[in-house]
């Protein structure tokens, strides 16, 4: 292995020059990508419509093709999934990325082509680790193994047959290069399990037996898998266990209410570096440059995708501007919208940035376009939340007067959960069955909260305050929030709200 580290790092070194390139000339590289992208997709039938051509200007390109959402691009999206071909893009699908958040089905599914998962998703995990080797020039990261955290396959609904689906990690991990694979642990058929219990205690008796040097994973699962080695091995903290831990990879979600969890408790030593990554079903986006600044990602300009930006001012306007990165302002928020190489075109992700710096262009994850919660990876949107209430009123006889609910965060041996605080104008005829059928509703219609809920293995069941009559009020009233311009924000990522309603409150139950 130590043959194996030396030759990757020096072969990893080499790529510092092309990520040079794209920070020093940030629009050559976008122009090129939109260009290729254009090109590549005109024999499409979305390219055809669209009446796409190697002389399509960007200024055209925007007036004439829409922002998209994801229900605006189903059509396309379930017609390959049945089988047909070259709708969005050039080359043939034979993959799609699991998710939740949409609101016109418990998942939804985003293509994954060959360019996209080379060029975009393939390109950013070893970009990840020369940016790694250029902050820890003395890494031993490749003398050990890495544990990869990812999800399962799961089964297409329109054609099993054809086409293969499944999260977006067990994608990647499913069509990785031998050479890949052989420095990651553990084994693809346990982290491809489908049965979270026995697969995380599958992975941390596989693990445990490794020399294991840095973890990629999703915080909250992470932490399960983590737990689990400790209970097996019975030491107090991971570095007892796995002496050469040097590197934790995240994403998903918000890495701050975990950080100081995982520095002094589950690593026990400053000596561990940590990256974010902005990687998602729809591409890889950014990768965390610098491990001593933990609020900024290089924005990765050349993995196939082009970028535009719309100020939150302007997003719900029927045909709303959109900014490239040479008129993009720092510290302002914008919706992103990516055009990709796997047939996205004009997507609205969902997702809300901010720029930090421009020279080079770098960004940090400001919020969703919608409310939402995803402290977990759950991916709760507010029409997830609307439905379930809805129905836990009709089962209980109640009426909703206002509502707003945050996550609570893992801690260690404590899972999280959902924390809701209603004020009813008809309570409930019964308070423990609301609660059962709000759970309930939530995991029938998002397949990312079902998983989380999977035996309490990461969220346990939601906690249900409720507020005397007139409390939303009287908050928003201290707020000076009153008005109609003013709304009480039913879903948030954050515990700012939940926190401020708890202080002196009286509840019902």
């Amino acid at each position: 292995m130590l043959l194996l580290n030396d030759t990757l790092v020096w072969l990893l070194k080499r790529r510092l020059a092309r990520i040079q390139a794209f920070m020093q000339d940030p629009m050559q590289a976008q122009e090129t990508q939109f260009k290729q992208l254009i090109s590549s997709a005109k024999n499409t039938e979305w390219g055809k419509k669209y009446e796409y051509s190697n002389h399509l200007d960007l200024s055209t390109f925007q007036k004439r093709v829409p922002i998209s959402t994801y229900e605006d691009l189903f059509p396309y999206i379930e017609r390959t999934m049945r089988g047909e071909q070259f709708l969005l893009w050039s080359s043939p699908i034979n993959w799609f990325a699991k998710s939740s958040g949409t609101t016109n089905a418990r998942s939804k599914y985003i293509p994954v082509s060959r360019e996209s998962l080379e060029e975009c998703h393939y390109t950013g995990g070893k970009d990840l680790m020369t940016l790694v080797i250029e902050n820890c020039p003395d890494t031993r990261i490749f003398d050990g193994k890495g544990v990869s955290v990812g999800g399962s396959l799961s089964e297409n609904p329109f054609n099993s047959s054809l086409i293969n689906c499944g999260d977006v990690s067990a994608v990647v991990m499913k069509n990785l290069p031998p050479w890949a694979q052989y420095i990651r642990t553990p084994d693809i058929e346990t982290a491809l399990m489908s049965v979270w219990e026995e697969k995380i205690t599958r992975m941390a008796e596989i693990t445990i037996q490794e020399n294991v040097t840095s973890i990629l994973g999703v915080p909250t699962w992470s932490l399960v898998l983590i737990e689990k080695v400790l209970e097996i091995s019975g030491k107090s903290n991971i570095r007892e266990i796995w002496p050469n831990f040097e590197i934790f990879v995240h994403g998903a979600v918000a890495f701050q209410p975990y950080r100081s969890l995982f520095r002094n408790k589950i690593f026990a030593g400053n000596d561990i570096k940590f990256f974010e990554i902005y990687n998602a079903s729809e591409g890889f986006f950014g990768i965390q440059d610098n491990p001593d600044n933990p609020d900024e990602m290089l924005l990765m300009l050349d993995y196939g995708i082009f970028y535009e930006f719309i100020p939150l001012e302007d997003l719900h306007k029927s045909w709303p501007k959109t900014l490239v990165l040479g008129e993009v302002e720092l510290h302002k928020n914008y919706a992103m919208i990516i055009s990709t190489n796997a047939g996205l075109w004009r997507y609205m992700i969902g997702d809300t940035v901010k720029f930090t710096s421009k020279n080079p262009y770098r960004i940090k994850i400001s919020g969703r376009t919608k409310l939402f919660i995803n402290a977990f990876g759950e991916e709760l949107i507010i029409e997830n939340a609307e439905q379930a209430i809805a129905k836990a009123c009709q089962a209980t006889n109640a009426q909703i007067e206002n509502y707003t609910a945050a996550p609570a965060y893992m801690n260690t041996g404590q899972r999280g959960c959902h924390e809701w605080l209603i004020e009813f104008k008809h309570q409930p005829n019964d308070f423990e069955y609301f609660g059962q059928i709000l759970d309930q509703t939530l995991r029938e219609i998002n397949s990312d909260y079902d998983a989380k809920r999977y035996k309490d293995m990461v969220l346990s069941s939601p906690l249900l305050h409720y507020l005397p009559e007139g409390s939303f009020y009287e908050w928003m009233k201290q707020r000076g929030k009153l008005g109609g311009q003013h709304k009480v924000p039913r879903l948030a990522n954050t515990r700012e709200y939940v926190d401020d309603l708890l202080k002196n409150k009286v509840f019902i139950k």
